[in-house]
């Protein structure tokens, strides 16, 4: 007898991206839709130990309780209630996290349209292509990202599995999108949910840590601010100006460092080159540096290491790690 199709898609998609072990045990998180009871049907098919979970939040009232007692009898599910703060879909998202997070390893039913929906709002909202992480870092994986939603659905019909319907779904972002701006775009190219899948798998432009330095930064209330970004950039916004900068400016200063994570500041009290005993201040003041000058010095550093005082010293090891310039006439 031939394997189901989704069955073989599933335990393709997995080894694509080496998200389970054979045999290894994963608690499904289960809503007693289609998409989360063919991924819990499907694992167990595949061999692994599936077991259901269902986070009960009660913000349906009795549909909830409907939907948690289903899991219990369909999928002898395990039921764990928590009490939301806010019935935001990213608030009970966090708390279906947070409260399975002592199960490790887990499993959502985030389907291919789950991606396309999650790209565009995205790419509507903020600019990003980002797509819905195939594994998070804390323990949940996604193996039916390579199945349509109606693919899911469709397993469920063959093999006799009850769903439940969330009835909110239509009022939220993501049903807008499902229900009004997919079908347009389909209109438009019958390919477009297939393209908007692909935006996920595609590189970033930019790590998720440089993308929220400068969300920071442009957000920042303050008239002028700056940010060091990694390969000697510096991000630097003025008022309603964002500038992208190829080396640290600091007053007549040119400073293009050579190594990454390394700053610059200003003098502190108590300062000493990094490896020598020397203060900063008995290095200015050999120099021949004007007191009215040593403040505004900069001051290279790595941490709480002072590596380089441009133009006077570097730290042992840290010889050239910037190519400091300083500007005539200053």
């Amino acid at each position: 007898m031939s394997r189901d199709p989704a069955v073989r898609d599933v335990e393709r998609f997995i080894a694509e991206h080496g998200l389970l072990e054979r045999g290894q045990e994963v608690a499904c998180l289960v809503s007693g839709g289609a998409d989360s009871t063919c991924l819990w049907h499907v694992l167990g098919a595949l061999g692994y130990e599936a077991r259901a979970v269902h986070v009960h939040h009660g913000v349906r009232g009795d549909e909830a309780d409907a939907d948690a007692e289903h899991c219990r009898t369909a999928l002898g599910a395990e039921v764990v209630r928590v009490v939301p703060c806010a019935g935001t879909e990213a608030e009970l998202r966090r708390l279906r996290y947070d409260a399975t997070a002592h199960l490790g390893l887990r499993a959502t039913g985030h389907t291919r349209d789950d991606q396309v929906e999650t790209v565009l709002y995205r790419l509507v909202s903020s600019g990003s292509t980002r797509g819905i992480r195939v594994r998070r870092r804390d323990g949940v994986v996604r193996p039916l990202l390579g199945l349509t939603r109606a693919e899911a659905r469709a397993y469920c019909e063959r093999h006799g599995l009850a769903v439940r319907e969330d009835t909110t779904n239509p009022d939220t972002k993501r049903g807008q999108i499902r229900r009004e701006i997919l079908p347009a775009l389909r209109r438009l190219d019958p390919r477009a949910e297939a393209n908007l899948a692909a935006l996920a798998s595609r590189e970033p432009l930019l790590p998720r840590a440089l993308e929220r330095s400068l969300a920071t930064l442009i957000a920042s209330t303050e008239g002028s601010t700056a940010v060091d970004l990694p390969g000697g950039v510096r991000a630097l916004r003025e008022y309603d100006e964002l500038r992208l900068e190829g080396a640290v400016r600091w007053g007549p200063w040119k400073l293009e460092p050579t190594r990454p994570g390394l700053a610059v500041r200003g003098r502190r009290p108590g300062d000493r080159l990094a490896g020598r005993r020397r203060k900063v201040q008995d290095l200015l003041v050999d120099a021949k540096i004007p007191r009215s000058r040593r403040d505004g010095w900069p001051i290279v550093v790595r941490g709480d290491d002072v590596v380089s005082v441009p133009g006077i010293a570097d730290a042992p090891g840290w010889e050239g790690a910037v190519i400091a310039t300083r500007e005539e006439g200053c």
